[in-house]
């Protein structure tokens, strides 16, 4: 266990799940009367990440799907995760008021989806396991305490400063499915 890779791997991981980026994707969602439990968000999502660590390219190749295929299924749902914030559209139906939204959107694709996937799958070539094993744990308590606290950073920027969020963060949302397209096509 090397303390300097660990902070490393922690670092690479929180920028590519960005969280706090998420806070008007997620708060969009309550809003819309998706209920998102901050626990069973947060250890299905360290699930899939540690699940993925060891097994993601076999899990992969079980399907028949290549790194690059998950990555852009993951690039279009971001891409209209995005559509529906700048444009204030419905796209994805959920299952009526209240539904669960813990699962999708939440853990897959914003938290654990393909592009920490596929981060989690390069940073094996450069870092011990135990220490990535680590830097996962680390950002999945951030996630927790991020989703728990979310009604409260909503509060505290108010509703005129969550649209104007919403509509910037679709737009980030847009452009990184865009990256992630063009980097995976």
């Amino acid at each position: 266990m090397i303390l300097k890779e660990i902070l490393s791997v922690t670092l690479v991981l929180f920028s590519v799940i960005d969280i706090l980026g998420s806070i008007p994707v997620i708060l969009d969602l309550k809003e819309k009367g998706t209920i998102i439990k901050p626990f069973k968000s947060s250890w299905i999502s360290a699930a899939l990440m540690i699940l993925f660590l060891f097994f993601g390219k076999s899990i992969l190749n079980l399907f028949g799907v290549d790194v690059e295929s998950f990555a852009l299924a993951g690039a279009l749902i971001i891409f209209f995760i995005g559509i529906e914030m700048v444009l204030g559209i419905t796209l994805f139906k959920d299952a009526g008021e209240g539904s669960t939204g813990s699962i999708v959107p939440i853990v897959f694709p914003l938290i654990a989806g393909a592009g920490t996937m596929t981060t989690i799958i390069s940073l094996r070539a450069e870092f011990e396991t135990v220490n990535i094993l680590i830097g996962i744990l680390v950002n999945i308590l951030f996630v927790y305490l991020t989703l728990l606290s979310s009604d409260w950073i909503g509060k505290k920027l108010g509703k005129n400063g969550l649209a104007v969020l919403r509509k910037v963060f679709g737009i980030i949302l847009i452009a990184i499915a865009i990256k992630l397209f063009k980097s995976n096509f």
